[in-house]
């Protein structure tokens, strides 16, 4: 499968990752339940406060899960950087991946990218992660 992702997403993704640094940045883009559409962008806030490690608010995510449920939405997909390491999913992130039809996310801005980025998209089901092409579109 395909990760289609809108150019304004990377680009918003890229400066929340650059605007939180140190810590990882995260968040979603929400769309149309079974559409595979990720059409609307949902910041959160990295309640970890970490450089290392990210997670949602639980009371964030409790909102999330209601706000999407009364727009027949779900998660399409899961983001969030990595500051010094490459975008690769962590133990962590793999051991936290819960959503198995989301497209996991992961930015990297770290140093050695010097004003570039690294974006990558994964599945995470039952702990296998596959690595996943991304199709980065103007609009759709």
């Amino acid at each position: 499968m395909t990760l289609r992702i809108l150019q304004r997403d990377v680009d918003a993704i890229v400066a929340q990752s650059r605007a939180e640094y140190p810590d990882e940045c995260c968040g979603v883009i929400l769309g149309p339940i079974g559409s595979d559409l990720a059409n609307r962008l949902k910041p959160m806030v990295n309640a970890a406060h970490s450089p290392t490690f990210y997670e949602f608010d639980s009371k964030d995510l409790l909102a999330l899960y209601r706000e999407a449920d009364e727009n027949d939405e779900e998660l399409v997909v899961i983001y969030h950087s990595h500051t010094e390491t490459e975008a690769y999913p962590s133990r962590t992130d793999i051991a936290y991946a819960s959503e198995p039809n989301a497209h996991y996310v992961l930015v990297s801005t770290r140093k050695e990218l010097a004003s570039s980025y690294e974006l990558r998209s994964y599945r995470i089901i039952d702990g296998e992660v596959t690595e996943e092409p991304v199709e980065i579109l103007l609009d759709w």
